[in-house]
């Protein structure tokens, strides 16, 4: 179960805005919340950075030519800088591109070449490589007074500063404002939007960047209500949507996720304290520091008054890119998350191929490899002298009827794992050293078959064995540990 957490905003936060956004640098260790429309009832360019770590304000002082106050524009992470482009001053659209240097806090005005979008806001951008996305959003064209929904593509070229406008094949996008837009590999997918009837729509757009072709999906599962003003976030394959409206008395509070693989949507269902109701919240995600961890702030309510509050989800996809390492050796592994310390073992999570697994992980405590290794082979001595093999007793359990999943969170809670709001979000794990904790695949096979045969199996439907352990972070009470895949699927 995915589970909200309200934080506490101290003193030099951002207060009350909309259409601002948030973007996180230095793998997610801070981030920079710019522009919106604020207390004051006006747009601002004020820069507001946010340490993940300590969850601490703070309100830097900006070098060079900062850019005018502005809401609804798009802001896109580009190594240790930000590339901010359009947006509205609140009397008329802009197509500016302005760059934040974060590592000195500079803003810069590029030099920019080439044919570039016209004013615009609530449109949505996308890195892919070094190429920018601009696409979509509302404003005036030269040739027209009149404001107009735009379907154009514009990609800028980071490294060269040249704009291109490009044509593209397959059936495009409606015109279209307010939607979203992120990038998952070579691909841009765009959400919903209002287009130029003012009808909200819930489609799913696909850009391939390479052959600049769209595709409309076809979505399955607990469809995505249409909507505009709604923020995404993209964590893996998934993209989470949170919020948004169809008019001015319609706003949500829902939280729905969308499969890349599947083309499939989910309505999520959550614990702890929410968001309310809003539109034009901004967001980002906080890997690897706080892997799977995503964080929603500010927006608009129903009586149009900005809010500043924030907020984390924890959506139980921490492990999501963890499943991306590989050890010097070559060998298939993963990473899972050390929920809970039980005697001589520990409670573990993790994600592989997509799943979410849990299991149980034996262990000695750290520093006592020589008393780890004499109880491991008395453990041996015991399973030889008669119990049953560890697979066996998988087996038998997985027979009986009140031993199959109950869900994941069954698993966890039958195994007396903490609440989520316990957990201590994980840390990223780092290479090249030897884990102190490191047992030979006999040995820990075994106090993993004494762990299945001592602990009640009451839901628990994944033991993993053969583990070898390359690197292990302690972090308050969690850990993270690199392992070999070797585990036992009962239900598959």
């Amino acid at each position: 179960m995915m589970r909200w957490e309200k934080l506490e905003i101290h003193r030099g936060g951002p207060g009350k805005r909309w259409g601002h956004t948030c973007n996180a640098v230095r793998g997610g260790q801070l981030l920079y919340i710019f522009g919106g429309y604020g207390e004051d009832n006006t747009q601002t360019n004020k820069v507001h950075v946010y340490e993940t770590t300590t969850r601490t304000w703070s309100e830097p002082d900006m070098q060079g030519t900062l850019p005018v106050p502005r809401d609804s524009h798009s802001c896109t992470t580009v190594g240790d800088k930000l590339f901010v482009f359009g947006g509205t001053d609140g009397n008329i659209p802009l197509k500016d591109l302005h760059i934040l240097d974060t590592s000195t806090n500079t803003w810069m005005a590029p030099y920019v070449r080439g044919d570039g979008p016209e004013a615009r806001e609530g449109h949505s951008a996308a890195l892919i490589g070094k190429r920018l996305f601009i696409f979509g959003g509302c404003g005036k064209s030269f040739d027209t007074p009149v404001e107009e929904y735009f379907d154009d593509l514009y990609i800028l070229n980071t490294e060269t500063m040249v704009w291109k406008r490009v044509a593209t094949t397959g059936i495009p996008p409606a015109k279209r404002n307010s939607h979203t837009c992120v990038s998952w590999k070579n691909k841009i997918i765009v959400i919903g939007g209002e287009d130029t009837q003012n009808y909200y729509m819930s489609d799913v757009q696909m850009l391939d960047t390479d052959t600049l072709t769209w595709t409309k999906l076809v979505t399955n599962g607990e469809l995505l209500p249409p909507r505009a003003g709604h923020t995404t976030i993209a964590l893996g394959k998934n993209l989470f949507v949170f919020g948004g409206f169809t008019d001015a008395e319609d706003l949500y509070d829902d939280l729905y996720m969308f499969d890349l693989e599947t083309f499939s949507w989910t309505k999520v269902m959550t614990t702890g304290e929410g968001p309310s109701a809003r539109f034009s919240m901004a967001g980002s995600t906080l890997h690897p520091q706080l892997g799977g961890v995503l964080i929603f702030m500010g927006g608009c309510n129903k009586s149009l008054e900005a809010l500043d509050d924030m907020f984390y989800l924890f959506t139980d996809r921490q492990n999501i890119y963890l499943n991306e390492y590989h050890n010097p050796h070559g060998k298939r592994t993963f990473q899972a998350k050390v929920t809970k310390n039980i005697t001589n073992c520990y409670t573990i999570e993790t994600v592989i191929d997509g799943k979410p697994l849990r299991g149980v992980l034996f262990s000695n405590n750290i520093g006592s490899k020589k008393a780890a290794a004499d109880d491991l082979r008395r453990k041996r001595v015991a399973v030889d002298s008669g119990k049953k093999g560890f697979e066996h007793v998988m087996m038998d359990n997985a027979k009986r009827p009140e031993h199959q999943m109950q869900g994941a969170t069954s698993a966890a809670s039958d195994m007396k794992t903490p609440a989520a709001s316990n957990v201590s979000p994980p840390h990223e794990v780092s290479g090249g050293r030897k884990s102190s904790l490191e047992f030979n695949r006999m040995n820990t096979s075994t106090a993993a078959e004494d762990t299945a045969n001592s602990i009640p199996n009451h839901g628990i439907n994944f033991f993993f064995t053969s583990l070898g352990f390359y690197n292990i972070l302690l972090c308050s009470d969690i850990y993270l540990v690199a392992l070999e895949i070797c585990y036992v699927n009962l239900n598959p």
